[in-house]
């Protein structure tokens, strides 16, 4: 008996270990895909081509 608690002790701390681990994973996803404060919504964003974001100016400059 004593060797099935030690046994059923370890899957469940190895179960505990895997969850932690999981939601750890999760919340570091969620904060990636989160913005950055102080960046503008993303219709006044666009990706270039390079992959980065590059912000569009709200009107277009003025030429003379």
């Amino acid at each position: 008996m004593a060797k099935l608690n030690r046994e059923r002790k370890l899957l469940e701390k190895r179960a505990a270990k895997q969850a932690k681990k999981e939601a750890r994973k999760r919340a570091a996803a969620e904060a990636a895909d989160d913005p950055i404060p102080g960046q503008l919504a993303s219709e006044d964003v666009e990706p270039s081509p390079d992959g980065s974001r590059e912000e569009v100016p709200a009107t277009p400059p003025e030429t003379a």
